[in-house]
């Protein structure tokens, strides 16, 4: 009777030999993938995973690599996602929790490159001496500069000047190296402090650093840049002497005092003249305060080509602020909003007497035409 009742069941359905199937092939891949982890950990070594490992280290890479594609195309829907330029959001408060995609998918262009330099990955980045510095003028456009150049995902820059070459050199290079943000491969380390161009000691010491440093220069006519110098004192120091009276040694005989500061630094081929001692022409990038306000994406791309970067700073990125008389940021790194350099720049200037103004301007056209004639580029300042 029982064996009458088993041979009137209905055979077996196909699902149920399917799930065994399944069951049965995932219980063999678990044993291999065992079998593969043990191997890869008894073979370990400090050379890549795939020479350590055989074939199933092989197999552990192609599940990694499939994984980073994985990573990748969502860093890249992201990335597609994101208006504007700079930096997409501010960088993390812990920037070595974030995994950053190789840097050569970054550069094949299947990884947006608003992500370069902008994360850091686990465990990488490192603090370097800066490999380029804008190194003066006072007054001549240095912040405006730096904070565009900030901008770019291949720079990384120090916010503040550090002032080490010319106040804080005893402290040594370490304390300086300290002092620099976190790169990756490819990225540019840089700070500004724009009294390194007239301080003597200065070409020498950043030369013993690295004679490959970059230098880059923001020059502007100096007669106004005396005055803008001038308005910032007396901004800090209502009491000082007038202009006219701190321009003259003697103003009966109109002769120049080029032992005030504002008017020294102002006499940029003697200044040059220090600097080419250590440093080849070709390594120093002089660029216009004046274009800087006029054609910030064209001075930009300068500095850019000098750099060896890629030009990412365009037009695009910026707006003319008529009320402050000067281009604005459409987006600050890190931000969404709009930025233009704060109420200390871009100050009224006090009304100078015409006749010292020509004065200097004859005081310094000599000067001009040797820097035109060791630049190699006419600024226009004598007009």
């Amino acid at each position: 009777m029982a064996f009458s009742r088993i041979n009137k069941l209905d055979p077996p359905s196909r699902g149920v030999f399917r799930r065994a199937a399944v069951m049965l092939c995932s219980l063999l891949c678990s044993l291999f993938l065992l079998h593969c982890l043990v191997d890869t950990t008894n073979t370990i070594s400090p050379s890549p995973v795939r020479a350590s490992g055989g074939r199933c280290a092989e197999l552990f890479e192609d599940l990694r690599s499939l994984r980073s594609k994985r990573l990748v195309h969502e860093w890249s829907a992201a990335g597609s996602e994101l208006k504007g330029y700079g930096r997409a959001a501010p960088p993390p408060a812990d920037e070595e929790s974030v995994i950053l995609p190789p840097p050569d998918l970054v550069s094949s262009g299947r990884v947006s490159p608003r992500f370069a330099g902008k994360l850091s990955p686990l465990g990488e980045g490192s603090k370097k001496l800066p490999q380029a510095l804008i190194i003066g003028v006072k007054k001549g456009g240095t912040r405006a500069l730096l904070e565009f150049l900030r901008v770019h995902p291949d720079i990384r820059a120090v916010g503040a000047e550090p002032h080490f070459f010319d106040r804080n050199y005893d402290n040594g290079l370490e304390w300086y190296r300290e002092l620099m943000p976190k790169t990756l491969e490819g990225q540019i380390t840089m700070e500004k402090t724009p009294s390194y161009f007239v301080t003597r000691e200065a070409p020498a010491r950043i030369s013993a650093m690295s004679r490959d440093t970059k230098l880059i220069v923001v020059v502007r006519d100096p007669v106004t840049r005396a005055i803008s110098d001038y308005t910032q004192t007396l901004s800090k120091k209502p009491d000082i002497p007038s202009f006219e009276s701190l321009t003259f040694k003697n103003r009966t005989t109109g002769l120049i005092d080029t032992s005030w500061s504002a008017i020294q630094i102002g006499i940029y081929a003697k200044h040059l003249d220090n600097w080419l001692q250590y440093f080849p022409m070709e390594q120093i990038l002089f660029v216009s305060g004046e274009r800087l306000i006029s054609d910030p994406a064209g001075e930009l791309g300068r500095v850019q080509d000098f750099l060896g970067l890629k030009r990412i700073i365009t037009d695009k990125h910026f707006y003319f602020n008529q009320t402050k008389g000067f281009p604005c940021l459409k987006k600050a790194e890190g931000s969404s909003k709009p930025h233009c350099l704060g109420k200390t720049k871009g100050r009224t200037h006090p009304n100078i007497d015409p006749e010292v103004v020509q004065r200097l301007r004859d005081f310094y056209r000599p000067f001009n035409m040797k820097f035109y004639q060791m630049t190699g580029r006419f600024f226009g300042w004598d007009d």
